[in-house]
């Protein structure tokens, strides 16, 4: 899937110092509701799967059986418009390389990760590359989690995205210009980058970029129905 890799979402980092997000360390996507938060989460999580890195989808909201519906869905819709064929090879390497761990009813906690992390690993040899977190209540969420998922991120070696809703009534921005609800937490992410629409399609803007000044240039335009780069 090199082809997909060409126009993912995570080509954004193409303009970044590390041209990465890196083991160890955290990054947050950030977007208005209905703006396409979750495909484009799901899309950088292809762009894990399809570089035959290991992935965990770590669902705060829903059950694994609609995580992988929506996956699914949005590989089917990937396949039309690249015009490529369902090659079963294909969904076989999503399957084989993604794990989804569902927490819900508010039953998660980052020791729960932890012990879910190290059966996977020491009892089916799944040693994850990369942890996608969606569903996280960025506004409701303790600081402290966010240290613990730091300290994961370190201790078993994995970049982790997260999702984040913003709000079009709140223009909160800290003076680092992180918008809320990010504001408070950004100090622990490496990589910030926001979902922006306009009249010309979807933007992803780079906001942070590990500890480097971020690039004038650093944004990607993507087709507001697919998520996928518009060269």
């Amino acid at each position: 899937m090199n082809y997909f890799l060409k126009v993912s979402p995570l080509r954004i980092l193409d303009k970044s110092s590390s041209k990465s997000l890196g083991r160890g360390n955290l990054g947050v996507l950030m977007a208005r509701a209905g703006v396409g938060k979750t495909a484009c989460l799901v899309h950088i999580a292809f762009d894990k799967l399809f570089r035959n890195e290991k992935l965990i989808h770590v669902a705060l909201e829903d059950m694994p059986e609609k995580v992988t519906s929506y996956y699914d869905v949005i590989f089917s819709d990937l396949i039309k418009v690249l015009e490529k064929e369902d090659d079963s090879s294909h969904r076989m390497i999503l399957e084989r390389n993604r794990m989804i761990l569902s927490y819900m009813k508010h039953s998660f906690e980052i020791s729960r990760l932890r012990e879910n992390l190290n059966n996977l690993i020491n009892k089916v040899a799944f040693r994850p590359d990369a942890i996608i977190v969606d569903g996280l209540d960025f506004e409701n969420t303790e600081r402290s989690v966010f240290e613990g998922f730091q300290e994961l991120a370190s201790e078993f070696q994995v970049e982790i995205w997260f999702s984040a809703l913003t709000h079009r009534h709140n223009k909160e921005v800290n003076e680092r210009g992180i918008p809320y609800p990010c504001s408070t937490v950004d100090d622990l992410m490496s990589i910030i980058v926001q979902l922006e629409p306009d009249q010309s399609g979807v933007f992803i803007k780079m906001l942070k970029d590990h500890d480097f000044e971020v690039r004038p240039d650093a944004s990607v335009r993507l087709d507001p129905n697919t998520f996928l780069v518009i060269e």
